[in-house]
């Protein structure tokens, strides 16, 4: 005759507390996502975590400027007379954003809400005058006077 040596009842405790540990063991080796921003043109929609972030955080004026010179992973195709909308998480309007163009400022002061949109038109011309064709759109996290966080899009004219 064979005596169980724990209870059933034991048993799935120590099951579910193995279980339990296992996965904070998982989701502590997990970094923390970056908030999204997202463009909409029409239907379409693309959204990216930052090419850069610092978690709130100001980046280091050389970190930053080299990140604003890196390329956009993600594409949409944009007619000049689409509106396109902008969305970012509310940690990021929180702290205020801005759109920069081709690696260039494009608004003095901060947007503080989540959502804006604005005419494809307005993208798709220099200072001069010239028609492009691409443009890179870069959403810029400020925090006070520094940057803390830069997501890249590209438009491209269909």
């Amino acid at each position: 005759m064979t005596v169980a040596l724990l209870s059933g009842r034991s048993r799935r405790a120590g099951a579910v507390l193995g279980a339990v540990s296992a996965g904070l063991l998982v989701l502590a080796a997990c970094d923390k996502p970056t908030p999204l921003s997202t463009v909409t043109v029409g239907t379409d929609s693309v959204n990216t975590e930052a090419a850069c972030y610092n978690d709130g955080k100001a980046l280091k004026n050389d970190d930053a400027a080299a990140c604003l010179n890196k390329k956009a992973t993600k594409t949409i195709d944009v007619s000049t007379d689409d509106k396109i909308r902008f969305g970012v998480d509310p940690e990021i309007a929180e702290h205020g954003w801005t759109l920069f163009i081709n690696g260039q400022r494009a608004e003095q002061e901060p947007y503080k809400k989540t959502y804006r949109t604005i005419p494809a038109s307005a993208f798709f011309s220099t200072q001069t005058g010239e028609a492009v064709d691409t443009v890179q759109i870069s959403v810029v996290e400020t925090t006070g006077k520094g940057v803390s966080g830069i997501w890249h899009f590209r438009l491209k004219k269909s």
